[in-house]
């Protein structure tokens, strides 16, 4: 994409940017009326086999990343024209989610403002190294780095440390509206399992909510992961760093089945979303099919973006993700050209 179009993007996607108040509604509507529709059908399913009940616990988490998708535009004030009302809305569905509104609005906001600069990593984004740095760091670092870009540990172990760890503790140097909203969400969380532990027991609890929560955890920590990390992604120290050229070309269309689209609340047009945040997720594919030079950007599908769970670190000088197997060809001809002799 050339600098032309990069400076001109930002205008042709603005019209899009308003929100509609009843498409906002009816999108509430249509993710939490079934997600607590298949709730229920899986507590039902459970008194006859926790297999049977894992169908509507699949779906149900599917729907909960939907609940996330609303959550995540609330933070953006792009739901609801009102900043209030996003506030409100984005607070309860951090409470389903496990999301307090305000730290992850902040954490997220920083992600935004500094994805792919390799001076700004470290807040709201996946850890990632450059091969240098790797092959610099001493045998520990290397040994921890490992074990958290192995797959089975991210989307496995991921969930639950952003559920049940990160996320219920503030940051330090939080504000004090930004701490009593974490507070908040907590409390209305525990009420909440309370509740459904009195009501419908906490074994009953424990299966399908935490469940719920572990395959829900999982896609989610997966679809951010993927539309960030593929081969030709982008990366750029700060002095060469452009928010434009970040957003199209570090972000991917990840190009889904319409159901799955449906469930994700468009967010494999993550390109879109980088580029204007303020763009209502509903809004999202609309903006996509009618700026012509989005529809170049880097697109993967559910069968390509399975590469990328080998891509580990970013090669600074061919600008492309590599595996571990790669890095030790790569380090060997690095140290073949650092040792031939001048002519």
């Amino acid at each position: 994409m050339n600098l032309q179009n990069t400076k001109t993007l930002r205008k042709q996607v603005a019209p899009f940017e308003k929100t509609t108040t009843m498409k906002s509604i009816w999108q509430i509507t249509n993710t939490i009326v079934p997600f607590i529709t298949l709730w229920y059908l899986a507590y039902i399913c459970l008194s006859v086999s926790y297999w049977l009940a894992l169908v509507p616990i699949v779906l149900a988490a599917g729907f909960l990343v939907r609940v996330f998708i609303i959550f995540h535009d609330c933070t953006h004030h792009s739901f609801f024209k009102s900043r209030r009302v996003n506030r409100i809305v984005g607070t309860a569905m951090g409470v389903l989610t496990l999301f307090p509104f305000d730290q992850w609005g902040h954490e997220h906001s920083i992600h935004h403002a500094t994805s792919g600069n390799l001076d700004k990593r470290g807040t709201g984004d996946i850890w990632t190294l450059t091969v240098d740095e790797y092959l610099a760091a001493p045998l520990r670092l290397r040994l921890t780095y490992r074990f958290y870009r192995n797959p089975l540990v991210m989307f496995g172990l991921g969930p639950i440390y952003v559920f049940l760890l990160k996320n219920r503790f503030n940051r330090k140097g939080a504000r004090r509206k930004e701490r009593l909203n974490t507070y908040l969400t907590n409390v209305l969380f525990v009420a909440l399992i309370g509740i459904l532990c009195w009501t419908v027991g906490w074994q009953s609890v424990i299966l399908v909510q935490g469940s719920i929560f572990l395959l829900s955890g999982s896609l989610g920590i997966w679809l951010f992961y993927v539309q960030h990390t593929f081969e030709d992604s982008y990366f750029e120290e700060n002095s060469e760093w452009e928010y434009v050229k970040a957003a199209v070309e570090g972000s991917s269309f990840y190009k889904l089945p319409k159901f799955i689209q449906f469930l994700t609340g468009n967010i494999g047009y993550h390109h879109v979303h980088h580029l204007s945040p303020r763009v209502p997720n509903y809004k999202l594919e609309e903006a996509h099919n009618n700026t012509t030079p989005l529809q170049s950007v880097p697109t993967i599908t559910l069968a390509t973006s399975l590469k990328s769970l080998r891509f580990r670190l970013w090669d600074e000088k061919t600008k492309n993700f590599v595996s571990f197997k790669d890095v030790k060809a790569l380090a060997k001809k690095r140290v073949s050209v650092q040792i031939k002799p001048e002519l």
